[in-house]
């Protein structure tokens, strides 16, 4: 009969803890949830903007190329060929 109630006050124990663990941790709940979803959504803008930067200026940096290329070839065909002696 002891070891019973023993078991009664062991397990009551455990509830009681269980429970105020469970009270603690919602406290925090929906107004943390929501300065977590700022910090990401400030995190993955950032992250977005610098690949925006770095595609543009690759895609500015090879349209420059091409352009001096093509000016190149324009002007090769232009130039009048040297005199032949």
């Amino acid at each position: 009969m002891r070891m019973l109630a023993h078991k009664i006050v062991f397990v009551g124990l455990l509830l009681a803890t269980s429970l105020t663990l469970a009270v603690g941790q919602s406290d925090q709940g929906a107004g943390q949830d929501v300065k977590d979803a700022g910090h990401s959504t400030k995190e993955a803008t950032k992250k977005t903007g610098r690949k925006v930067k770095k595609t543009t200026t690759k895609g500015t940096h090879k349209a420059a190329h091409k352009t001096k290329s093509g000016a190149q070839k324009v002007e090769d065909k232009t130039t009048p060929p040297p005199p032949q002696p």
